[in-house]
């Protein structure tokens, strides 16, 4: 997506089918010239959404009219699913030109997604360095800026006067991604400045770029997070971020828009693990997704946490003579457990995104622990004080054996479910920080595994506190 142009994002799809039915008639009557021209003054993500309406061998006529380069501005705005479809149906030679001139970053993406066949019958169809970039771009990591970023980019050299800067913009502009900013390189192409469109028009046409540059640039590693580069960007309300290699030459830039794709499809993974579900491809929907895919995604992570819960009720068959001994331990049972599981998913709620926005680190753990501690003993005194006269109040006609009281009873209910209250906060907020210092993702443990975990601590405390003040 260019910078240039109004920034929408692409899974709010705004359909238009007022057009839709004029470039029929168009196509009907073979008036490419005016389909072209009505074209021309629509913008891409317009024509996409009206193009992606029709019939494939519609959408080809409609394409082939267009200038090669709206044509592939039209096909880098397609959904994944309609741009595979274009390609399956399309002469390769054709394709290829189309590639040649689409975003470097967009390419890599519709190239990546091919077949290894297609992809290997496509590429030699590129020019030399189109298909370079691609497989640059596809060698870099996911995750990473390197695998966003894209290469068409602004370069000026440090000698230029301000006018010949402005010349040169002027003849780069048509194939840069954006050229707001501009780098500036030395004879080794390693970034030494940037200025910007603003700073070379108000210039005395004279005045050498190296004298208007700002030297202090900020930039991020191509195998930099692409969190990384979000915060930078948001933080200082970046347009573009420069992306440099191991010895500081400039390989490409990262823009706001596909920035926020990416932090858009973390998020995304992020919400299908801590739901306990695979994540979705990218190029997915939830309508468009079969059944049956649904169901393979989250039976795996159902079946695993089913049969991690079987140790709940060994904890409880280990019990067995307790709960035969005092009935009333299971009608609080339930309580205790969706207690744990409600302040614990609380705590790592609240870990996970302190730790997602930086925040804090893994070194910070015992500042966690002893700020989640602190908030479990003051939720522990208030919820073990509800707990107490919640008993005395609902089973105050419940039958016990001789030599125990109802009073008693809610003691050990309550002191059961104040510590259940203090170790499960202190659960919650130590696995997403445990998980991130051994690299794993603290989404994950954030609710499914957090839950069966509390599940099985909880009725142990539950069982042992009784076990223990009530002699049973």
């Amino acid at each position: 997506m260019r910078p240039d142009r109004p920034v929408r994002r692409k899974e709010v799809r705004m359909r238009n089918p007022l057009f839709t039915p004029e470039i029929r008639e168009m196509l009907e009557r073979d008036d490419l010239s005016a389909l072209a021209a009505a074209a021309h003054d629509l913008h891409p993500r317009t024509v996409a959404d009206c193009v992606s309406d029709l019939e494939p061998a519609e959408r080809w006529r409609v394409l082939a009219a267009l200038p090669i380069d709206l044509r592939a501005a039209v096909v880098a705005e397609f959904e994944p699913e309609v741009q595979d479809e274009l390609v399956s149906g399309t002469s390769r030679p054709e394709i290829a030109a189309v590639l040649e001139r689409m975003p470097p970053d967009d390419r890599a993406d519709l190239v990546g997604r091919l077949s290894e066949q297609a992809r290997e019958e496509l590429l030699p169809l590129l020019n030399k360095a189109a298909r370079e970039d691609v497989r640059r771009l596809l060698a870099q990591e996911p995750g990473t800026v390197g695998a966003i970023m894209n290469t068409d980019f602004a370069a000026l050299r440090p000698t230029m006067t301000a006018a010949g800067a402005v010349a040169e913009l002027r003849l780069q502009a048509p194939r840069k991604e954006t050229i707001y900013y501009a780098y500036v390189t030395d004879d080794s192409g390693r970034l030494v400045g940037f200025v910007s469109l603003k700073d070379l028009i108000l210039a005395a046409p004279s005045r050498l770029v190296r004298d208007i540059m700002h030297e202090d640039v900020l930039r991020v590693g191509a195998s930099d997070s692409a969190e990384t580069a979000a915060k930078i960007v948001e933080e200082y309300d970046l347009l573009a971020l420069p992306v440099v290699d191991a010895d500081g030459r400039i390989v490409g830039i990262v823009t706001h828009d596909d920035l926020a794709d990416a932090v858009r499809r973390e998020v995304t993974e992020d919400f299908a693990r801590i739901g306990a579900v695979a994540p979705p491809r990218e190029d997915e929907t939830y309508l468009s997704t079969p059944a049956r895919r649904h169901f393979h995604r989250r039976v795996y992570w159902v079946v695993g946490l089913a049969a991690a819960g079987l140790i709940s009720g060994m904890v409880i068959h280990g019990f067995e003579d307790a709960l035969t001994t005092l009935v009333i331990l299971a009608f609080y049972m339930p309580m205790v457990a969706d207690t744990g599981g409600n302040v614990g998913s609380q705590a790592a709620t609240v870990v996970v995104r302190a730790l997602a926005v930086g925040e804090i680190t893994p070194r910070d753990w015992w500042r966690v622990i002893l700020k989640e501690g602190a908030v479990g003993l003051m939720l522990c005194l208030l919820l073990g004080a509800l707990a107490f006269v919640k008993v005395m109040l609902l089973s105050g006609g419940t039958e016990l054996p001789s030599g125990f009281t109802l009073g008693q009873i809610a003691w050990v209910i309550s002191i059961a479910l104040a510590v259940q209250t203090v170790t499960s906060t202190m659960v919650g907020a130590g696995l997403p920080v445990m998980a991130r210092s051994l690299r794993l993702d603290p989404a994950v443990v954030s609710t499914p595994a957090l839950t069966t975990i509390v599940d099985i601590t909880g009725l142990l405390i539950y069982f042992t506190t009784a076990k223990v003040l009530l002699h049973l």
